[in-house]
């Protein structure tokens, strides 16, 4: 069984629409009318057990949105939903005990008081026993190298020890299906990779299942193999990773340091040019001519040295997202 099925998942809101002026504001009290926003339109695709799946868009894009929706917070309009074998939005407890949403910008621990507190809380509200409170506190504590920390006020924390006590909260009930919006948003380069390392080896030993939004990229190609992409609501892309940079950078970058120098008319012959400084030409090369473009360049030209790469994945999402095309 998928761990999260969506199928034509939809959801529209109704707006009130009024025209300016005091006729209009006259008009609108006695007699509205609405247009729907569709924030999501007829999205389908399966996550399975165990898989880490980045969901990308740009802001506004109904992604926070549909993770209501996974989480049964909010209805759908239309469409079906299943995660860990329920009805999101008919809350029952045993589907509550088998998933969390974590959201960067949103908080859940009291500010004033040790965290410790909010777990106790915490295990309260989800039936948690003594004995596996402490031992499922002990060993997230560790993984997050939190020790020793709980038992401060929250606001004493440094904000990267903040948002991992803030993910121990959301995990003490061991949920299968992790829903992460933003979980590293605000934090400094050395936190962000802490909490990346704990995620994969929370994933690696819970085999728990993640869907995770994020607009720094490194948390993505960190830890997600497959990604689904939406644009203005609609679905346009779920495959791999390597074939959305295969599919937008169908070129590679190649930078050579020549000898001496040559006109920009013989270099245009081995590619479009980006830059010419000097004696370092750079040129864009698409991916199937790459090895016999490379080649002739050796071949043809006094070359000193050669480098070939790819286009950083943040300017591929990012033409991803400003073409809006289904793929």
């Amino acid at each position: 069984m998928a761990a999260i099925l969506a199928e034509n998942l939809s959801k529209f809101y109704p707006v009130a629409v009024k025209e300016p002026g005091l006729q209009g504001t006259i008009q609108h009290f006695f007699h509205r009318t609405y247009r729907n926003i569709k924030a999501v339109q007829s999205i389908s695709f399966q996550i399975e057990p165990g898989e880490v799946v980045g969901f990308l868009g740009a802001n506004g894009a109904g992604k926070t949105t549909t993770l209501k929706m996974l989480t049964g917070l909010i209805h759908p309009s239309e469409g079906s939903v299943n995660v860990a074998g329920h009805v999101p939005f008919q809350r029952k407890s045993a589907f509550l005990k088998k998933i969390t949403l974590v959201m960067g910008q949103k908080q859940q621990l009291i500010w004033d008081l040790p965290a410790m507190d909010s777990l106790r809380i915490n295990a309260a509200v989800y039936g948690i026993r003594d004995r596996e409170f402490a031992l499922q506190v002990n060993e997230l504590s560790e993984m997050l190298t939190l020790e020793g920390k709980l038992t401060q006020p929250v606001r004493k924390l440094s904000l990267g020890e903040r948002m991992k006590a803030e993910l121990l909260a959301a995990l003490v009930h061991q949920p299968q299906v992790l829903f992460l919006d933003e979980p590293t948003l605000g934090l400094d380069v050395n936190a962000q990779v802490s909490v990346r390392d704990f995620l994969r080896e929370y994933n690696q030993r819970y085999q728990a299942t993640v869907l995770l939004t994020s607009h720094y990229m490194a948390d993505i190609t960190a830890l997600c193999q497959r990604v689904i992409v939406i644009h203005q609501g609609q679905l346009i892309y779920d495959g791999s990773l390597e074939g959305l940079v295969d599919r937008f950078a169908p070129c590679r970058q190649v930078e050579v340091e020549l000898a001496h120098s040559y006109a920009p008319e013989q270099l245009s012959l081995y590619g479009d040019i980006e830059t010419i400084e000097g004696r370092v030409a750079t040129f864009l090369v698409p991916q199937e001519t790459l090895t016999r473009t490379v080649a002739k360049l050796l071949s043809d030209l006094e070359v000193i040295d050669l480098a070939v790469t790819e286009p950083p994945i943040e300017e591929v999402i990012g033409r991803v997202l400003r073409s809006g095309a289904v793929l």
